[in-house]
């Protein structure tokens, strides 16, 4: 079956009260575009995330808030960061990378936080079923092109708000050479 393709970018989520640390009390993310995932956005904040190698500005704050705080990066900026983040889902944290985000009112050093997201698949769970998927945590991928190729270890995001869509980082979009909109294969 046909899935759309999303590139994710390196972005950071906020909970509340760091929300307020980096960028002020009382601090309102403001919308700059929605993104597919229902309810999700990209808001017009920015922060730089740090470490003690190196740095890298202007990284998108994604709305709404959180319930945790998390720094999801490529392997590219790992290189430049000096780290070596676990590839995880969102939101499994224990163990991640620390690293520092640096707002326009504040800075927050995270012991933890910092992680390559895992690819995966955002899917509602009537579609579990009416693709035969049920079971099944993991998927292949086929991507189509000059430099396509099957990607493994897909996970399954089941929600009951999702937006049918394949999840790439920049590293998995380029290596492939597929961009926003493109359309993949779940074999």
């Amino acid at each position: 079956m046909k899935v759309s393709i999303g590139v994710s970018n390196r972005h950071v989520h906020l909970t509340k009260k760091h929300l307020s640390l980096l960028f002020g009390e009382d601090f309102k993310l403001e919308k700059k575009n929605d993104l597919n995932q229902p309810g999700q956005f990209a808001s017009t904040s920015v922060v730089t995330i740090k470490t003690d190698k190196s740095f890298i500005e202007n990284v998108r704050v994604l709305g709404p808030i959180r319930d945790y705080t998390q720094v999801e990066i490529s392997k590219t900026d790992a290189y430049k960061l000096g780290l070596n983040p676990p590839i995880r889902n969102s939101g499994d944290l224990n163990d991640s990378s620390p690293i520092t985000l640096i707002g326009p009112k504040g800075t927050l050093d995270l012991k933890s936080g910092c992680i390559i997201a895992t690819r995966h698949i955002h899917i509602l769970p009537s579609q579990v079923k009416m693709y035969n998927l049920e079971g099944k945590d993991k998927v292949n991928v086929k991507l189509n092109g000059e430099k396509g190729g099957i990607i493994t270890n897909v996970y399954l995001k089941v929600s009951d708000e999702a937006f049918f869509e394949l999840h790439l980082d920049t590293d998995d979009a380029n290596a492939h050479l597929v961009k926003n909109g493109d359309i993949g294969e779940i074999l």
